[in-house]
């Protein structure tokens, strides 16, 4: 992945609304794959068919980077937890199967991950951590807010910044106890975590915010998808 474009990895969704499109579909968000292209790599979609989990280490050799996106909850039993929550929505079995063997093949191969929202969760699932079910409130929710992050962080270096100026938060759920190897470099003012780093990657970053959201037009925000690019080639 070194000579042109990196390759970048995106698990896509299984969504029942589809048009122009027949049958069922298979998608992901747009923000996603145009700040991938604007950072210069070739944003690719895996559809969340549990059938080629096992087929899925093949795949990494061939890609330079994976971005792990938003999308609806981790089904609490992943992290040993009954659902207990009556706000938990969206979960799908395939994406939960898929996605966490992607990271466990990624993080294996030392790609270099880009996990935002839910793939911050995943990412935090996958290496033994658990969640917050619901935060209880929904000063979380469709909120434009600033971040500090940890001065010296793998983050605090791909925004330029000790300070997140403008994160948009859409999320019900938050970091409870950290997995494996993983250290969080940015925490809200209530003290929601808002990113996390695996230490001995060669970088794998996490925000709790949708960067994708407004990185057409914030630079601090496409600066991570252009890092995650820079660390693929």
């Amino acid at each position: 992945m070194n000579n042109g474009a990196p390759l970048v990895l995106v698990v896509g969704r299984i969504s029942p609304e589809a048009k122009g499109i027949r049958g069922p579909l298979f998608g992901g968000g747009q923000g996603y794959f145009r700040a991938v292209e604007r950072a210069g790599g070739i944003p690719l979609m895996l559809p969340p068919i549990p059938a080629l989990a096992d087929r899925i280490e093949q795949l990494i050799g061939q890609v330079g980077a994976l971005v792990l996106h938003g999308g609806g909850d981790v089904d609490p039993r992943r992290y040993g937890e009954a659902p207990e929550a009556d706000q938990l929505y969206g979960i799908v079995s395939e994406h939960d199967e898929v996605e966490l063997a992607v990271v466990h093949a990624a993080l294996a191969a030392d790609i270099p991950i880009l996990a935002i929202c839910r793939g911050m969760q995943v990412l935090n699932v996958a290496l033994g951590g658990t969640l917050v079910q619901h935060i209880g409130n929904e000063d979380h929710w469709m909120q434009f807010h600033p971040v500090e992050v940890a001065p010296g962080s793998k983050l605090a270096k791909a925004i330029g910044s000790t300070t997140a100026e403008r994160c948009h938060s859409v999320h019900h759920q938050a970091i409870a106890r950290l997995g494996r190897g993983l250290t969080q470099v940015a925490e809200n003012a209530d003290g929601t975590p808002e990113a996390m780093e695996v230490d001995d990657a060669r970088w794998a970053v996490a925000v709790q915010w949708h960067p994708e959201d407004s990185a057409a037009d914030d630079a601090q925000q496409q600066n991570l998808f252009d890092e995650l690019i820079r660390q693929a080639r």
